[in-house]
């Protein structure tokens, strides 16, 4: 089994002349306990391109110390890391494989840097005994194992904070030792560290800012790539909210390809949008799912007591559970599928060779606001074809399509926001909340079907269905309340107009 802890951390530079000083005297410090000396060899794992460090990453077998085994490091922000355990084992188990497999695919990992290290721990404890951080000096020898044979050495110390220890605590022991001479590390880990001081002598790589539109748009296709690897991990290990935003950069991605197609060949993007389109639906399901039960318990919660009639929780909570059944074990299947997989391929692919057009080479200004531009105009026929229409399924329709054309363009006009500054923000903004009151009618249209079949099921089991025809119209009045919106939102959204930036 494999078990997981948030990890947050500072790393200070030190010398064999460095002294610590007397951190029992920093605030909210009872005293310092010497745990001791151990010596700590750990071998780290990657790719031969090293992908994982690339993505701060990091992949160990350790042995010493009183974690011994295999760890995962995933980075969450500066300074803080999930890692995630399992026991020892000759080769890499199962569950750290499907964890770091979005980043490595069919690549093998092989060992590609040794540290071993002479850790001398210190425990700062509040006055009543309770830890509060673990102070390590560490003295570290790195030796490439892959891409060369070289060493370095150096000494640091790095700061712990405890489980569920207030952050805040690292600053108060950070000034103690910034006082003291001692200085922030500027490697993020020590794997970092050893790979930048055994590197070969070869230079590296610079990206250079985004000057055309098709820089700009690469870019922005980079990072929703990126956001799809990075989630997976999150998204197996059942993380809040990560299916959602997993979903999000996939028709992020998805949008871009079909907005920009002036500027990466639509025709050699079709298949890869097909596939993007397929895995927003897989994820969908159960965050559909979640958002409706959400909404439905906020309603029935809203309800005075008494107008809940019937066991009216325990059948939401029936249908909830039938709905949802296996969703996770679902999710993840998808996410070991080759067709997923074949996916992740075809996005390095993309973005390895992609299918640029002449319009890739013009300035971003015109060639930007001219893709925003269309998706917005997409989006006012909708918008006006709905309003046209008289209140029933036919416009509840037409405003799914125009919701759909809202995520779009506002989509659109954040890609371009790096490019078009202010305006393409504003507009942004605007048409966000266009999407949002779209977004909340269609989840009461959901909602209605469902809550028609709940009263249809109450009544064939002999229950009164009444609370579930009362929160019916309520979901009624909401909807004839969001179309009543529309045209001021709208109006607000249409104004906000896209001109060229004078950065393009």
């Amino acid at each position: 089994m494999a078990d997981s802890k948030r990890e947050v951390e500072r790393k200070y530079e030190a010398t064999d002349a460095t002294r610590l000083p007397d951190l029992g005297r920093a605030a909210g410090v009872g005293a310092v306990e010497h745990e001791g000396v151990m010596e700590l060899d750990a071998v780290y794992y990657d790719t031969d391109d090293l992908r994982l460090a690339a993505a701060k990453v990091t992949l160990r077998r350790r042995t010493g110390g009183s974690d011994a085994g295999w760890h995962l490091k995933l980075p969450v922000a500066a300074g803080v890391r999930d890692e995630i355990r399992a026991p020892l084992s000759e080769s890499v188990p199962d569950r750290l494989t499907a964890l770091i497999r979005s980043r490595v695919l069919d690549t093998p990992v092989v060992p590609v840097v040794r540290l071993v290290s002479t850790r001398d721990v210190h425990v700062l404890t509040g006055p009543d005994g309770t830890p509060l951080a673990e102070l390590s000096v560490d003295e570290v020898l790195a030796e490439r194992l892959h891409g060369g044979d070289r060493t370095a050495a150096w000494t640091e110390i790095e700061v712990e904070l405890a489980d569920d220890g207030d952050p805040a605590f690292l600053d108060t022991v950070g000034r103690a030792l910034e006082e003291a001479g001692i200085r922030p590390s500027a490697a993020h880990s020590k794997l970092a560290r050893a790979l930048e001081e055994t590197a070969p002598d070869a230079a590296r790589p610079r990206e250079d800012e985004p000057r055309t539109t098709g820089d700009h748009v690469l870019l922005h296709v980079r990072r929703q790539a990126e956001a799809i690897v990075a989630l997976d991990p999150a998204v197996r290990r059942g993380l809040p909210d990560s299916v959602h935003k997993m979903r999000v950069a996939t028709r992020r991605l998805r949008s871009a390809l079909r907005t920009y197609r002036r500027v990466l060949d639509r025709e050699a993007t079709r298949a890869l949008g097909t596939e993007l389109k397929w895995l927003a639906g897989e994820l969908g399901v159960d965050r559909d799912q979640e958002v409706l039960d959400a909404r439905l318990r906020a309603r029935i919660d809203e309800l005075p007591r008494t107008l809940a009639i019937g066991p009216v929780e325990a059948r939401l909570q029936l249908r909830s559970a039938a709905a949802r059944s296996g969703s996770r074990r679902r999710t993840t299947a998808v996410l070991d599928s080759p067709r997923y997989l074949d996916l992740l391929r075809a996005l390095e692919a993309l973005l390895a060779d992609p299918p640029l057009l002449p319009g890739a080479d013009a300035p971003p200004g015109d060639e930007l606001t001219r893709a925003v531009r269309k998706d917005h105009k997409r989006l006012a026929g909708r918008v006006a074809h709905a309003l046209e229409l008289n209140p029933g399924p036919d416009r509840d329709a037409a405003l799914h399509s125009a919701r759909k054309a809202a995520k779009r363009a506002r989509y659109a006009a954040e890609a371009a926001r790096p490019a078009l500054g202010k305006p393409a923000k504003k507009a942004a903004k605007r048409l966000k909340a266009v999407q949002s009151l779209l977004g909340d009618h269609q989840d009461g249209v959901v909602a209605r079907e469902t809550l028609r079949a709940l009263a249809v099921q109450a009544h064939a089991a002999g229950e009164p269905s009444f609370t579930w025809g009362l929160v019916y119209g309520r979901e009624e009045a909401a909807a004839a309340e969001g179309e009543r919106e529309l045209p001021g939102v709208w109006h607000r959204a249409a104004r906000a107009r896209i001109r060229r930036s004078s950065r393009s």
